[in-house]
C-alpha cells in the first residue's frame, strides 16, 4: 500500500527548509527591531470564532470537526481572529498600544493550485489600540523594511482607503448586506459581477458610474486631487481622502518611497474601516499578492469593545517563492568538512569539528569510516568551501591541511589557529 501526503500539503527538504528558516529569522529580527513581540495561538479554535468573523459561508472552506465532547472546532484558516480572541482572553488590561507578531500554519479546504495550498503559513503583526495615521504609516514601513532586508526587488506596494468607497455607498443609501456584497466583488476583482449586482439593487446610475470610475484610479497624489472633484459634497468620502493624504505625507518620513495609490483595493469584511494596503510580486502570476493589511475593528465584533487595530500578514509561502525566483543560489549544508585521513586520526578529527562548531562555524565530519577519496566526493556533494584533512604526519607537527574546494589549493595550518584561520577565510 502506497502512503502519500494529503492533497494540498507539501514536504520540505533540506534546501527549502534552510531558505524558509532564513526568511523567518530575518522577519523576526525586523519585527522585534520595531518593538513587536511574538505570540502563539492554538492551531485549532472554536468554530464560532471564524463564523462570527467571516460568516457561515466560511464553513465550506475550512477544516472543521467535533471533538469527543461534541464541541465544534476548526483548524484555523487565518490568524487575525485568533489574535483578537487572545487579546480578549489575556490582554485587555495591557497598556495601549500593544505590538505583537505571529508566525504559524493555517488550513483551508480549497482546490489546490499554483501558489495556493490547503496548509500554508502566515507571518504577520497587529498594532492594537493606536488610532493615528502615524501608526498606519509605521505598519506599512515595517512591511517594506522586511522586503528590503530580505533583498526582494520586484514588488509593488498599493495603498487605498475603504472609507472612500463606503462613504459614497452610505451617502447613496446602500448599506448592510448590499454594501458588503459590493465590497466583496471589488475585492475579488469581479467587475462583471459588480455591474450585475448594482443593477439588481437598482443603484443610481450616477453612483454606479462614480463607483466604477473610482475603483480604476491608480497613481500618486494627483489621484486624490481628481477624486475630490468627483465625490462632490460627500463628507465621509472627503474625510477619508484627507486621511489618505495625511498618510502619504507621513510615508516620506518613514522612508517608504515607492508606492501606488489604488482605490480599487477593498476588503469583503465589514470590520475593515480605513487604510488598506497590498503588496504584489507580478512574476508570481495569478497568486501575485504576498502581503495584505489595513485598519480594522474586529474586537468590537466579538465583544462590543471598540479597539482599532492596524496589521498585515505576509503569505509566507508566496514570499519564499518570490525570493527563490530572483535567486540562483547554490545550497550549502556546511562550510567546512573535517576529513580523517585514517582511522587513527578520527579522535582528533572529532575534537577539531566540535571546536569549530562551538566557535559557530557550520561544520560536518565523516562518520562512516570511508576512504579519503569517497570522503572528498561526499564533501563536494555537500558544496562545502573547505575540507580540513587530518593526517598522522601533520598531527605530529600540531597541524592540519586545509583544502579549498573551489581552487583545489592546500595550506598547512596550526591546529590551535584553525578557528581563526577559517573565520578569516
Amino acid at each position: 500500500m502506497e502512503i502519500t501526503r494529503p492533497r494540498g500539503t507539501r514536504d520540505f527538504l533540506f534546501k527549502e527548509m534552510k531558505k524558509r528558516k532564513e526568511v523567518e529569522e530575518t522577519l523576526k529580527k525586523i519585527f522585534e527591531t520595531y518593538g513587536y513581540h511574538e505570540i502563539k495561538t492554538p492551531i485549532f479554535e472554536d468554530l464560532k470564532l471564524f463564523t462570527l468573523k467571516s460568516g457561515e459561508e466560511i464553513v465550506k472552506q475550512i477544516y472543521h470537526f467535533k471533538d469527543k465532547a461534541n464541541r465544534e472546532l476548526a483548524l484555523r484558516p487565518e490568524l487575525t481572529a485568533p489574535v483578537a480572541r487572545l487579546y480578549l482572553n489575556e490582554m485587555r488590561k495591557h497598556p495601549k498600544p500593544i505590538k505583537l507578531y505571529y508566525y504559524g500554519s493555517c488550513f483551508r479546504y480549497e482546490r489546490p493550485q499554483a501558489g495556493r495550498f490547503r496548509q500554508f503559513w502566515q507571518f504577520g503583526c497587529e498594532l492594537m489600540g493606536a488610532e493615528s495615521p502615524q501608526a498606519e504609516a509605521e505598519v506599512i514601513a515595517l512591511a517594506v523594511h522586511c522586503l528590503r532586508e530580505l533583498g526582494l526587488k520586484e514588488y509593488k506596494l498599493h495603498i487605498g482607503h475603504l472609507g472612500i468607497l463606503r462613504g459614497i455607498l452610505e451617502d447613496a443609501g446602500i448599506k448592510g448586506e448590499p454594501q458588503d456584497r459590493i465590497m466583496g466583488l471589488i475585492d475579488k476583482g469581479d467587475l462583471e459581477g459588480l455591474k450585475l449586482h448594482l443593477e439588481n439593487i437598482k443603484a443610481d446610475k450616477t453612483v454606479k458610474n462614480l463607483l466604477l470610475s473610482i475603483i480604476g484610479m491608480k497613481g500618486g497624489l494627483e489621484v486624490l486631487e481628481n477624486l475630490e472633484s468627483m465625490v462632490g459634497s460627500c463628507e465621509p468620502a472627503l474625510e477619508s481622502i484627507e486621511d489618505l493624504r495625511r498618510l502619504v505625507m507621513l510615508l516620506d518620513d518613514f522612508k517608504v518611497e515607492k508606492y501606488n495609490l489604488d482605490l480599487g483595493i477593498a476588503r469583503g469584511l465589514d470590520y475593515y474601516t480605513g487604510i488598506v494596503f497590498e503588496i504584489y510580486v507580478p512574476s508570481l502570476g495569478a497568486q501575485k499578492q504576498i502581503c495584505g493589511g489595513g485598519t480594522y475593528n474586529l474586537i468590537e465584533l466579538f465583544s462590543g469593545e471598540k479597539i482599532q487595530s492596524t496589521g498585515f500578514a505576509f503569505g509566507f509561502d508566496r514570499l519564499v517563492a518570490a525570493l527563490k525566483r530572483q535567486e540562483n543560489e547554490i545550497f550549502q549544508f556546511a562550510k567546512v568538512f573535517v576529513a580523517p585521513v585514517s582511522d587513527s586520526t578520527r579522535p582528533s578529527a572529532y575534537r577539531i569539528v566540535q571546536g569549530l562548531r562551538e566557535a559557530g562555524i557550520p561544520s560536518d565530519v565523516d562518520l562512516s569510516s570511508r576512504k579519503l577519496r569517497k570522503i572528498l566526493s561526499y564533501a563536494d556533494h555537500l558544496n562545502v568551501e573547505k575540507v580540513v584533512l587530518v593526517g598522522e604526519r601533520d598531527l605530529k607537527d600540531g597541524k592540519v591541511t586545509v583544502k579549498d574546494m573551489k581552487t583545489g589549493t592546500q595550506e598547512l595550518v596550526e591546529i590551535d589557529k584553525i578557528i581563526e584561520y577559517l573565520k578569516e577565510e
